[in-house]
């Protein structure tokens, strides 16, 4: 039988070959050898298959099925409970030709047989194409983890782009508006504190962070002999003013989390949980808990600032306006959530202190 030429490359890769019988694993191993395999780890002992697994993956495993111990079905279910990306071939050595026995091995994810008494000619063309298959299916797998990489680094990119885009625009806004630079950092670190605390996952922290400083970038749109007007808006003016929300969503609406959950908090972060805000009356639950946490953090740190058109509150004052707003504009399990972190909410005001002209 006309053999192909054994490359370097199959030379060198790992063999297991796990047998109690010692006379066939030395007969096995001299056939390998002779064929020009050089990295052979002969196992008597199934026990010891694992560990052995573990100090190195082989690129293939030659394995008995009845052996004392761990049978061969035995070890392949252990090596699939291990933390590994896939499995090598497996080849089991058996004299049994049952049709029970070979379908239980494949269901089990064995690839082949080698029957006992062994062909010399059989048992090197099936390690030669195993091994080639496994060499192939570890470039394919390295070849996609390559693209991943790829993927997530252009991922990465975009949304550093993103970000950069929001963050532009949230200066914008503040240009326009008497909301100070301070004030958008303490709101946003306040809301994302408590997105934590509510169970958001670490990259829903750090969106809302970011995508919290966008809630007001509607106002860019609005006419200045409204947005500046010190007195009370008359109805008319309200109902422009009331736009601001409808515009940033349109301003922000997006493909990715991050705007995504921007425009959503732009939209909805004037909504009340007893259905009285605007601009589309949603009620309690119906509203986005994102918009639930931003409208506390917003508030309270509006309340205790000074603006053109008033003087801060007393922290205990703007405490006891959240409270009693609990379940008419605010959420109640938020506002719960709000009194416990206090604390650190006070923390974050003061690391932001606003400058003094």
């Amino acid at each position: 039988m006309l053999q192909l030429p054994l490359s370097d490359e199959l030379k060198k890769e790992l063999i297991f070959i796990v047998d109690d019988d010692t006379a066939i694993l030395h007969l096995m191993q001299q056939t390998l050898q002779k064929e020009g395999f050089s990295n052979i780890k002969t196992i008597k002992n199934s026990n010891d298959v694992i560990t052995e697994f573990i100090k190195q993956r082989p690129s293939l495993i030659l394995l008995d099925i009845n052996m004392p111990g761990m049978n061969g079905f035995d070890v392949v279910e252990s090596l699939k409970q291990l933390e590994q990306t896939s499995l090598p071939p497996i080849v089991f050595l058996t004299g049994d030709k049952s049709n029970d026995q070979r379908v239980k091995a494949f269901e089990s994810g064995v690839l082949d047989f080698i029957g006992k008494p062994y062909n010399r000619l059989e048992l090197l063309s099936r390690v030669k194409n195993l091994l080639a298959l496994d060499i192939a299916h570890q470039e394919l797998a390295d070849r996609n983890l390559s693209l991943e990489k790829i993927v997530k680094k252009r991922t990465e990119e975009l949304q550093k782009t993103q970000l950069l885009m929001v963050q532009k625009l949230g200066r914008a806004a503040e240009y326009r508006d008497n909301d100070t630079g301070t004030h958008i950092l303490r709101m946003s670190y306040v809301s994302s504190l408590m997105a934590k605390h509510l169970n958001f996952t670490d990259s829903e922290v750090n969106n809302i962070l970011y995508a919290s400083p966008m809630h007001d970038v509607g106002k860019i749109a609005i006419p200045d002999h409204i947005l500046m007007k010190p007195e009370k808006f008359n109805d008319a003016e309200w109902e422009i003013m009331k736009t601001h929300t409808t515009l940033g969503y349109e301003l922000l609406k997006g493909d990715s989390p991050l705007l995504m959950l921007a425009s959503e908090i732009a939209l909805s972060h004037h909504e009340r949980w007893d259905g009285t805000g605007y601009p589309n009356g949603l009620e309690g639950e119906a509203i986005p808990v994102s918009c639930r946490i931003v409208a506390i953090a917003d508030v309270f740190d509006a309340l205790v600032s000074d603006r053109p058109y008033k003087e801060a509150w007393a922290v205990t004052d703007a405490c006891d306006y959240i409270n009693e707003q609990s379940g008419k504009q605010f959420d109640p399990k938020v506002v719960d959530k709000f009194n416990i972190l206090l604390p650190e909410i006070l923390r974050i005001r003061n690391d932001f202190q606003d400058e003094v002209a």
